[in-house]
């Protein structure tokens, strides 16, 4: 049987994910240009900037992790930037900082550290959405004269 056929479809358009095997402990740093699977330990850095990182069940990471995307199923310690988007799925740890554009957090998945929602590297939308709410409406969108300004009457 061949390989080729277990591979999840979300994969890179070639088809190539690494493994990082679970017997495998890492320390230092990993980076690259190619989608991760980690099953084993590593402790350091993980950048993979425009890839995705999946942190498999038996997975412990103690790092760093900057990533297009990353999903977390084991255990992760350390501060993940993710350009798209952060999963935890319902098994997964997480103890520290998140920065992404978006987020999903499985019910019984452990969280624990901070939120930033960055939408500056997120593709399309308002580029008025980054600005908070009463400064958007106090900025001026037309010319016209508000709805509650009383007009001026001339005397007869």
């Amino acid at each position: 049987m061949s390989t080729d056929a277990l591979r999840p479809l979300s994969s890179t358009p070639s088809g190539t994910t690494a493994r990082l095997g679970a017997s495998l402990h890492i320390k230092g740093e990993i980076s690259g240009n190619e989608d991760l699977h980690i099953d084993g330990s590593v402790e350091g850095l993980v950048q993979l900037e425009d890839r995705k990182l999946t942190v498999g069940a038996s997975a412990k990471l103690t790092a760093d992790v900057v990533a297009r995307e990353v999903v977390v199923y084991g255990s992760v310690k350390g501060n993940l930037r993710a350009r798209d988007r952060i999963e935890i799925k319902k098994d997964g740890s997480v103890v520290g900082d998140l920065t992404t554009a978006r987020i999903m957090i499985e019910d019984g998945a452990y969280f624990k550290g901070s939120i930033e929602i960055d939408r500056t590297h997120s593709s399309g939308g308002d580029g008025d959405i980054d600005k908070p709410a009463y400064t958007r409406a106090a900025t001026p969108s037309n010319t016209a004269a508000p709805a509650h300004v009383p007009v001026a009457k001339s005397s007869s």
